[in-house]
């Protein structure tokens, strides 16, 4: 069986009923809107468009909206995922015990984690972790506190439940 699709200022299409099903799915998921902005801030827009590569303005702002809304669940301490990144120089006695030790800790958020060696001193030490935005915060200090330990950084996500 075939369907016909005919849109207004387009020509009709012709395809199978199946891929038609699924263009019609997809299709009412999408919503159009309209917004005003000042000039300037659309000048801006486009050229961040154009800097990031992104073929239109709508991939952009949708982007801009999740990021917005991961931003969100955090503040709202909601469960996020992401990693700890820490660089510490393993000569240091008993530091890399210490750092397994508080790991065990929190061994509720910790998913996995991994050690590379930088140099002769230096490791890097990245941990995938997944819980509340609040406990997930608490595990970094803890790393961080411990002596020897030169920079810990944390990138969080959203599990992406709350995005679609």
């Amino acid at each position: 069986m075939f369907i016909i699709i005919v849109k207004p200022q387009f020509r009709p299409i012709r395809m199978e009923w199946r891929e038609a099903w699924c263009k019609i799915a997809v299709m009412s998921n999408l919503v159009r809107l309209s917004f005003s902005l000042e000039e300037p801030l659309l000048k801006k827009l486009d050229e961040l468009q154009k800097k990031s590569r992104y073929t239109n303005r709508s991939e952009l702002i949708r982007d801009m909206i999740r990021e917005r809304l991961v931003q969100v669940e955090w503040q709202e301490n909601q469960e996020a995922v992401g990693t700890v990144t820490l660089v510490y120089n393993h000569h240091l006695p008993g530091l890399s015990q210490k750092l397994t030790h508080t790991q065990h800790d929190y061994h509720e958020l910790v998913l996995a984690a991994t050690h590379v060696h930088l140099s002769h001193e230096l490791c890097v030490e990245v941990v995938l972790v997944k819980g509340l935005a609040s406990r997930i915060q608490e595990l970094l200090d803890a790393l961080r506190r411990h002596k020897g330990v030169l920079h810990g950084t944390l990138s969080l996500t959203s599990t992406g439940i709350h995005l679609s």
